[in-house]
């Protein structure tokens, strides 16, 4: 057998294997840009998925509140449209707001216009309510395609990621959860000795994309245990936008 043709299954492979790689791996720029840390070791951004959601989200904002930390809020257009009142809220108490698309779509295999449709729709939903469209935009699951970075740039958004993912749509426990975070506290301390480097983005989930008022209480008791303590490690809470500078044109 000509050895071309042996070589081409396994090119195939390997490509195959590197666009997977680009559109799940949080770290990775294959399908352009994104934020993965904020700017400062001492600067943690908190970030919520798939709200608003009535059953929780007004609980999330009293608890922020309470330790004045500021967070980013990744809404879906859907659910926006349907709880215009608690999307204003969140404006209203100083979060930022990102676009999850309009119906949490799984964009790995979709088409430039789906894409296109999904962010677009997402960010209008947004901004017909609060009258701001938003800057930031992650898309669901983390999942990207090769036409992210130029719809994203199209529509004036930047791509969030995160540091740490700590599966709180699946905790079977606080206590699981609140383990899972412990990272966050761990470089925490080390920084604490060497304040350089870059600082983390946290990925919560404040609603469940599937429904609304969906069970979030594992994630707001974990979140209750660890703020004072990152707190007092000397961390500050800030919005993606108030931590990762907008880089010039």
């Amino acid at each position: 057998m000509n050895a071309e043709w042996i070589a081409v299954p396994a090119i195939i492979t390997a490509a195959a294997s590197l666009a997977a790689y680009g559109a799940v791996c949080p770290r990775t720029q294959l399908f352009g840009p994104t934020v993965r840390h904020t700017s400062s070791p001492r600067e943690l951004a908190i970030t919520f998925d798939d709200g608003p959601n009535p059953a929780m989200t007004p609980k999330f904002l009293d608890l922020l509140q309470r330790y004045e930390a500021r967070a980013t809020f990744f809404l879906i257009g859907r659910y926006v449209r349907e709880c215009p009142d608690l999307a204003r809220e969140i404006s209203v108490r100083g979060h930022a707001i990102g676009c999850h698309t309009e119906t949490h779509a799984n964009l790995l295999l979709a088409s430039r216009r789906r894409t296109h449709y999904e962010i677009s729709r997402g960010s209008e939903s947004i901004a017909a309510v609060t009258g701001v469209l938003p800057k930031l935009f992650r898309p669901p699951w983390g999942f990207r395609n090769p036409w992210i970075a130029a719809v994203a740039r199209e529509l004036h958004l930047r791509v969030v990621m995160w540091t740490l993912l700590p599966n709180d749509w699946r905790a079977p426990s606080a206590p699981w959860l609140i383990d899972r975070m412990q990272p966050i506290a761990t470089r925490a301390a080390v920084n604490g000795q060497n304040a350089t480097g870059t600082g983390d983005v946290l990925c919560l989930h404040d609603g469940y994309h599937a429904r609304q008022n969906g069970d979030r209480s594992r994630t707001l008791a974990a979140l209750e245990h660890w703020l004072p303590r990152w707190r007092d490690l000397g961390l500050k809470f800030a919005t993606i936008e108030g931590a990762v500078p907008t880089p010039a044109r």
